[in-house]
């Protein structure tokens, strides 16, 4: 007679996933039985709550993690290591961050979202949403949700369970990007960009995985890694398999030539909801691409070291000089994101423990600048000939003089743009000397010259707007219709801690550094 053996489950080491999880969870509970007049209230307290203790549970798993090197779970589909557990950290508090500006309304009652998601734009039943005031309180669960599909994503020990992370996290983002309040067409456009080619992306994901699987007869990564330290010659399942894998997360990190839906998308879905995916989607995906390089490709480094270099040469200088030439304001950092892409590429590529390390900073102190950028963004608004507010002045000549009217959120802006431009004194610029050093020791030095040329040239778009804010007379042009519109202070708050921490992680970065280097070793 065969006997069952109940598995063991370690469930506080999945505690930071399960804490999102369920409160995405109670949040869609929430939606169901909550009156209408206090669901925001506690879909915000429930979201912020559930952030802010995956934050805790992170930091307490943090010295059993250390001592152990870390641990498997479920036979070896979900890996909690010290890249990991840093991971999970950098996401699920860039998203605590992320849902301040999310949730801030204006002095109307406004927020950045449609009053009905499913509505016609420009229908009569939108019109009837906006003036019973109906608030899309969705919105935090589908940001749960993603967010507990991103810090499964970099944890994943097989190609099955990467998939359904990939798929969680996408999912909501595809819905989230559609529902801005203003500009109801060009937001749906966006939506549906994303969508068709996530799912491409997606499918190549899948492919790739069932041809590592008919390559190695497994889906774990480690027995894949093992397979292909055996491999003798060109064997074409490995490579078509690894060539569409690396399709499908390259697409979520933004790289070239697979950035086409950033800079719609950016543009096109509601400004804190560009802010939350510039941040965490991309931590989450280049942790994966962390995992696949250093756990599955060690031995086949030589072999995809053209393509890897290839890759990340044309992000760094594909999205600079597009970036160069832009006229919207989150066209321009959605071309910087990608520009940043390839900035993160050179410490990956490195293949040493530095180069992990160094990635693990930069995206932290990237994170932590895009959210605060465009929160800033949310908050410059454009008015009409009544003074009524409208949406958010985006072009790049409505910022003109915004420096003499805002000092100090023009400051901040100016803070986080020579933070992305990687001038010292700013985490931009420690993240950036982390991973070049990185590719240096990792003979990549070619790659190093190539992002010091493209970080000079974005200097340029950077510095741009800081002599149009400060530097540049706003009488006579669209600028004098934009205004700083007043809110319930929530972004304000997301603003300040992203400028204390930007400074902070410049001026003192020693203990950042030294957490992501003890942590900076995969279990292969």
């Amino acid at each position: 007679m065969t006997t069952f053996t109940a598995p063991t489950i370690a469930w506080a080491e999945l505690a930071p996933v399960l804490i999102v999880l369920g409160a995405g969870i109670l949040g869609v509970g929430v939606e169901a039985f909550v009156p209408q007049r206090l669901r925001r209230t506690v879909q915000l307290v429930l979201a912020l709550a559930a952030t802010a203790g995956a934050l805790v549970a992170v930091a307490l798993l943090w010295h059993g993690v250390h001592k152990t090197g870390g641990s498997r779970l479920f036979d070896g589909a979900y890996i909690l290591d010290g890249p990991a557990l840093i991971l999970q950290g950098i996401i699920v508090g860039l998203a605590l961050l992320a849902l301040l500006v999310i949730a801030d309304r204006t002095s109307l009652g406004e927020d950045a979202f449609a009053p009905s998601g499913a509505a016609v734009p420009g229908s009569d039943y939108e019109q009837l949403a906006r003036r019973k005031g109906l608030v899309l309180t969705e919105v935090y669960p589908l940001v749960l949700f993603a967010t507990g599909g991103m810090m499964i994503f970099p944890a994943a020990g097989d190609l099955l369970l990467m998939f359904v992370a990939l798929e969680v996290l996408s999912l909501p983002l595809y819905l989230l990007s559609g529902l801005a309040r203003r500009r109801r067409l060009l937001s749906q456009e966006a939506a549906m960009k994303y969508f068709l080619l996530g799912a491409f992306a997606s499918a190549f994901f899948l492919f790739g995985a069932a041809l590592l699987y008919g390559f190695a007869g497994s889906i774990k990564l480690a027995d894949i890694a093992t397979a292909t330290s055996s491999v003798l010659g060109m064997d074409s399942l490995l490579f078509a398999g690894l060539a569409m894998l690396l399709v499908g997360i390259l697409f979520k990190v933004g790289a070239v030539p697979f950035h086409a839906w950033t800079p719609d998308v950016y543009q096109g879905a509601p400004t804190p909801i560009t802010g939350f995916m510039a941040a965490c989607t991309k931590a989450a995906a280049v942790g994966v691409l962390l995992r696949v390089v250093y756990v599955v490709l060690p031995g086949l480094r030589w072999e995809l070291k053209p393509v890897l270099w290839t890759v990340a040469i044309l992000t760094m200088l594909v999205g600079t000089v597009i970036a160069i030439v832009q006229t919207d304001i989150k066209r321009m950092l959605a071309y910087s994101a990608i520009a940043h892409a390839g900035f993160i590429l050179t410490g990956v590529v490195a293949w040493n423990q530095r180069g992990i390390s160094g990635t693990l900073f930069y995206l932290l102190a990237y994170g932590i600048a895009s959210i605060g950028a465009f929160g800033v963004v949310s908050l410059v608004r454009e008015t009409n000939d009544a003074g009524e507010v409208l949406g958010e002045a985006t072009h790049l000549s409505q910022w003109a003089g915004l420096g003499k009217r805002s000092p100090l959120l023009a400051g901040a802006f100016t803070l986080f743009l020579l933070s992305l431009a990687g001038i010292p004194l700013t985490a931009g610029f420690t993240g950036k000397f982390a991973v070049f050093t990185a590719a240096v020791a990792g003979s990549a030095t070619p790659l190093v010259i190539v992002g010091v040329i493209a970080s000079a040239a974005a200097a340029f778009f950077y510095v741009r707007v800081i002599v149009l804010m400060f530097f540049t007379d706003a009488a006579g042009t669209a600028a004098e219709r934009t205004t700083v519109v007043r809110s319930e202070g929530l972004t304000a708050a997301a603003i300040s801690i992203a400028v204390a921490a930007t400074i902070l992680l410049g001026v003192l970065p020693s203990p950042v550094l030294t957490l992501v280097t003890q942590a900076a070793k995969f279990i292969p």
